[in-house]
């Protein structure tokens, strides 16, 4: 397996660092429109592991927009799998610049979205994904894989929902990834301050759009953003955190694959973040489109979007600063195997001190850094297999959780996962 790795950014080093430290493949190609980023890379791995480890590793510059730069990459360095770890703007690019390249493709954000033009609040217009699953038959055809989704929500979450369904479940309810986090964020004096942990380009465009359920019986259909506020209470001292519906790949993803009666995504923003949001949306600020802004140099045009990006930290830097944990998990409800209701939380929690310690990575990148690298080495195994374009959820769950919680000194990566049964609740 001979992997190009697109993107250098928090979740791209995080995913080479947690290479280094696996024999699955022959080599990575770390890759970055700005190719200094991705040395940074690779000095800190050829650091930590020595030369012997960061031979299997080389750098190279991309441009993501373009398929062909991306084609012309994967092919100059043999690359037999496509890993996409950029913003999704960029994701129809890579995709098709992986297949015209004859590489396998791994994301962990799918195709971008676009509102119903007269009822965005009802309906679905262009769904997460579309974009994708209109080429399934084509990547199946050419015995190509296409597995979108594959970080952590979506992702992990949807291994879970995949074994809640095989092994805990004869009937579903409800899949419901919840995610909620304790994480703090000080400035150099200790005050806490405004830093979202992951790529605010990213977040704008999952909690601003309009959140997508799924109902058996209606298919998908859309609501008002923050919709259906609850409390959910975290594992691991994490508690009781606000969480709003959100636009996120799960819905789109679960329903193909696995039988629910319901599928819901539900973020835990808190209540300053949904302001911070709210105000954005408010004045433009969220806005994708290109304004004219004068500059000493002249008029130049900016994406408002990408100003906010640039003025806020940049996620990947910002790990020295956090305290805390972050969870991301399935709550799932239905009638268990034994014919009884039941209701449990499936979960993983990443403590940022520990990521730091062993990785110098904040623990959100890490924790979606992970999946893709357990997914890459079930596949350089055998162990998964398949064409076409396809969820987590359509693969067996069980040998991706038994190798993320195996010990490390038995060749796994040492993570455990929780599996917590709640009360049932009744109506």
């Amino acid at each position: 397996m001979r992997i190009l790795l697109v993107g250098a950014g928090g979740v791209g080093d995080a995913i080479a660092k947690i290479a280094a430290r696996r024999s699955f493949y022959d080599h990575i190609v770390i890759s970055d429109y700005d190719e200094s980023r991705a040395q940074h890379t690779l000095d800190w791995i050829a650091q930590q592991h020595g030369p012997d480890i960061a031979g299997r590793f080389s750098t190279a510059q991309i441009d993501a927009s373009k398929p062909e730069a991306v084609t012309a990459v994967a092919r100059e360095h043999g690359a037999t799998h496509v890993m996409n770890a950029v913003e999704p703007k960029f994701v129809e690019s890579i995709f098709a610049g992986a297949r015209a390249a004859g590489a396998d493709y791994l994301d962990m954000a799918m195709s971008l979205s676009e509102r119903h033009p007269e009822r965005p609040y009802e309906l679905t217009g262009v769904k997460l994904g579309d974009a994708q699953f209109a080429e399934a038959d084509a990547w199946e055809a050419e015995g190509r894989l296409a597995l979108v989704g594959m970080g952590v929500e979506p992702g992990m979450s949807d291994v879970f929902a995949r074994y809640a369904v095989d092994h805990l479940f004869s009937e579903v309810d409800e899949l419901g990834t919840r995610d909620g986090a304790n994480l703090v964020v000080r400035d150099d004096e200790g005050n806490e301050i405004f830093a979202p942990s992951f790529s605010i380009w990213t977040t704008i465009e999952e909690c601003l759009n309009p959140p997508v359920i799924w109902e058996e019986g209606r298919d998908w259909y859309t609501t008002e953003p923050f919709s259906e506020p609850e409390i959910f209470d975290f594992p691991e001292g994490i508690g009781p955190v606000e969480c709003v519906n959100v636009e996120h790949e799960e819905v789109l993803l679960m329903p193909r694959w696995l039988k629910a009666k319901r599928v819901t995504f539900k973020y835990g923003l808190g209540e300053e973040f949904i302001g911070v949001l709210r105000t954005l949306n408010t004045l433009g600020l969220d806005s994708v489109e290109p304004l004219r802004v004068r500059s000493a140099n002249g008029p130049v045009e900016v994406a408002p979007r990408d100003v906010v990006a640039a003025a806020l930290p940049d996620p990947a830097q910002i790990g020295p600063r956090m305290t805390g944990k972050t969870c991301a998990g399935v709550w799932v409800t239905g009638t268990g195997t034994d014919g009884s209701p039941r209701e449990v939380y499936l979960y993983h929690v990443s403590d940022n001190q520990w990521t730091m310690a062993e990785y110098n990575t904040q623990c959100v990148v890490w924790q979606t850094a992970l999946n893709p690298v357990i997914a890459l080495e079930l596949l350089a195994t055998g162990v998964w297999s398949g064409a076409g374009v396809r969820g987590p959820e359509s693969f067996d769950a069980k040998p991706f959780l038994d190798l993320m919680a195996l010990p490390v000194e038995d060749g796994g990566y040492g993570q455990a996962w929780g599996l917590e049964e709640r009360t049932p609740t009744t109506e």
